[in-house]
């Protein structure tokens, strides 16, 4: 926590923020630091009372609901009964007329090109430029690098190049292209030569000639050429002398000297402050605006090191070609970046209102993130339409949305920014967000950009919602319950019915394990198929991959066809995913409890004692799952949920903790992604010192009182203890 607070006003800023805002954030926006402070000073101090009468609202809320279940205990719930007592409480909304949203001066990645999504933590420059640079990825590299070319026959994955390896690498590449570049005779595995372009003309026949959008050469050679499907572009590069560096280092061995094939990739992706980073005081919170500034001026840099070479990694240049008319084009060369905010809930000690409180985070956060962007309206280096992008978590129901709404106006008055210059992105990921979402969209219908779903907060919102209702079934059959079938299906078909094809993104979630690429080919293409414009992936080269789930299925004319479905019926999204007369034997309960201890400790020793926000978190079967908070969530209040039931005991739980901890400290020790962090301190060592391991059993034992069922507030305390 800072040491040095200065007065602006009637706030107190933590020394390294105001020099942060006023030194290098503000300069060059036109924003004097007077004019910022004094209205954040204004809008913060009229806001935070807000803030907190709706987080009191959630609360009472809360506590009427646990009464009404334990009041029907042991009696069988009646929905009908269930959803008129929600609207009694003002849970459940009154839905009101039909409308389309209103929103303007959306960039063309969110409203008209359908593709992966990236999702980052902002404190790491280096993922940071990675997901910003994965606009455009090799498919060659993605291939190559992963399980979906099988090691199988002689094609095995090693320190030095697998030429039987890289064979298949080519071939599975010509069949995409014969998928989605198709020529109107033969294959493009029967190529052998470098195609031609000629007046402008290329001498390959393609079954859909509109395809050919581009070229490029070098010294009157073609170096390149460019096809786009579905308004997505391939770039086929060539290297006829084997001067380039290939992923064959022993040279090109393509019979038609194909370097690589480029796909665009992550056609957007989100920079993220919260649930991804470990940002608790203002030294983590300047560092994150740091990196957002960087990308945002186009200056951002990082140094390292890479098999022993030195690297420097900077934001891509746009790319550039000759159009089949003879004209130049330019592509954009990074993804279009959003940023992710925090929700309503968190305070964060860098700025302290009158009263001594700490200042609201997503107040702070909306300011300073959106001052950041300004110095992209002159560039046009993200958005070409000088729109800013924020996503909003968290948010329970129509009005935390409108209130979002509100700091938005303010930020927008206080920058002199034109309104609906801010544009929201709506995570629906809590239960009075699902079943109020048409009402949440209407109270943003001037700038709403984006609606996604995420099962697990999701997940851990329902569990805590209905903690008193009974013991919930398996976290492993949650996927497989009414309720998220038709949590998954009301989130397009309120989002279509709202008028966001065209207009704005309907997104789907994470596919958490990154080692596990032909499984993602096979499975994520669901994604796309549900009428999702984007979906979320954990690295750059799965955004490579999954980008072929958008060449395959045309989002839009999907969209068109599930506009004429019946609607998800709101009767059961509010099934609760309770156990009917659980018997599970004593191995199913204690295998259940291992797997969810042991990814709640990986989790969490990483959280506390490095400050690693998110990260691949080896498993119960050491199998590295990408985590973060949410994940945190649902586990944690899953054994909460058991344990209040009677399905385990505090002892049993605390006994299998100590178990896990030692499994996990075997795995984080010879864990190479924790280079370069504090030395790794086992939790077995002494359970009663281990700040890591107490705020772990915190988050079970604790569970039922935590607002909402989230982590943020115990991890948070004891990382701050971790880092005195």
């Amino acid at each position: 926590m800072a040491k040095k607070f200065i007065s602006q006003g009637q706030l107190s800023i933590a020394s390294e923020l105001l020099d942060f805002v006023n030194n290098e954030l503000l300069p060059g926006t036109n924003v004097t630091k007077e004019n910022f402070w004094s209205g954040l000073d204004k809008s913060a101090h009229e806001l935070a009372p807000k803030n907190k009468k709706l987080l009191e609202f959630r609360e009472n809320l809360q506590k009427k609901i646990d009464i009404w279940h334990r009041d029907k205990k042991g009696k069988k719930i009646d929905i009908k009964e269930y959803s008129n007592f929600l609207i009694e409480i003002g849970y459940l909304k009154k839905e009101g007329e039909k409308f389309q949203i209103e929103t303007k001066n959306v960039d063309s990645e969110i409203s008209s090109i359908t593709g992966p999504q990236l999702v980052v933590p902002v404190m790491n420059a280096r993922y940071s430029l990675n997901a910003a640079n994965a606009r455009w990825g090799s498919l060659y590299n993605a291939l190559y690098g992963t399980d979906v070319i099988s090691d199988s026959n002689g094609a095995e994955r090693g320190k030095k190049y697998n030429h039987i390896r890289g064979e298949k690498v080519i071939k599975y590449a010509r069949n995409i292209l014969d998928i989605y570049v198709p020529l109107q005779k033969g294959s493009w595995k029967n190529i052998t030569g470098i195609p031609k372009v000629e007046n402008n003309h290329l001498n390959l026949k393609l079954k859909n000639p509109k395809q050919f959008v581009g070229y490029t050469k070098k010294l009157n050679d073609l170096s390149s050429l460019l096809f786009v499907n579905n308004n997505l572009h391939i770039d086929i590069t060539f290297d006829p002398d084997g001067t380039l560096e290939v992923f064959n280092p022993d040279g090109n061995q393509d019979k038609a000297a194909i370097h690589d094939v480029f796909l665009e990739s992550a056609i957007t992706t989100i920079m993220d402050h919260e649930d991804s980073v470990a940002a608790v005081d203002a030294k983590d919170k300047v560092q994150g605006y740091k990196n957002w500034l960087g990308l945002m001026k186009g200056d951002l840099q990082y140094k390292g090191e890479k098999k022993g070479k030195k690297l420097t990694r900077k934001l891509n240049h746009d790319r550039e070609y000759i159009s089949p008319d003879g004209n130049k084009i330019k592509l954009h060369g990074r993804a279009l970046m959003l940023n992710r905010n925090v929700g309503h809930l968190m305070t964060n000690p860098s700025i302290l209102l009158s009263d001594g409180s700490e200042i609201p985070e997503g107040i702070m956060d909306a300011f300073i993130t959106t001052a950041a962007a300004i110095h992209d309206f002159k560039s046009k280096g993200n958005s070409r339409t000088n729109s800013v992008y924020i996503v909003k978590p968290k948010m329970h129901g129509p009005d935390e949305v409108a209130f979002t709404d509100l700091i938005f106006e303010k930020v927008e008055n206080v920058l002199e920014l034109k309104k609906y210059t801010i544009k929201i992105g709506i995570m629906d990921e809590e239960r009075r967000t699902t079943v109020n979402l048409k009402e949440c969209i209407r109270a943003v219908k001037n700038r709403v950009v984006f609606i996604n779903t995420g099962f697990l907060d999701r997940t851990g919102d329902e569990i805590h919602t209905s903690m008193e209702a009974g013991p919930m079934i398996k976290k492993g059959d949650m996927k497989s319950s009414t309720w998220i079938s038709a949590y998954e299906d009301n989130n397009v078909d309120v989002g279509l019915a709202c008028g966001f094809s065209g207009i704005a993104q309907i997104g789907k979630g994470m596919w958490a394990a990154p080692d596990k690429m032909a499984d993602m080919i096979n499975q994520k293409i669901n994604h796309p198929k549900s009428g999702a414009n984007c979906a979320w992936v954990p690295s750059p080269t799965a955004a490579t991959l999954h980008s072929l789930h958008y060449h395959q299925i045309n989002v839009f004319s999907k969209q068109n066809e599930l506009k004429n479905r019946t609607p998800a019926k709101l009767m059961d999204i509010l099934t609760i995913p309770i156990a009917d007369s659980p018997n599970w034997s004593t191995e199913e309960i204690t295998w259940e409890l291992e797997n969810n201890t042991q990814g709640i400790l990986g989790y969490v020793v990483r959280w506390i004692d490095q400050g690693v926000g998110c990260s691949k978190v080896p498993d119960i079967n050491n199998v590295g799952l990408m985590e973060d908070r949410a994940t945190l969530r649902i586990s944690s209040q899953h054994i909460t949920n058991w344990l209040h039931h009677g399905i385990c005991s505090k002892e049993q739980v605390l006994q299998t903790m100590k178990k896990m901890a030692k499994i996990v400290d075997k795995q984080n020790i010879r864990d190479p992604a924790l280079k370069g962090y504090a030395p790794y301190k086992p939790m077995s060592d002494n359970y009663e010192t281990s700040i890591a391991f107490k705020a772990a059993c915190d988050l079970v034992f604790h569970g039922r009182s935590q607002p909402s069922g989230y982590t943020e507030p115990i991890l948070h305390l004891n990382r701050l203890l971790k880092k005195i």
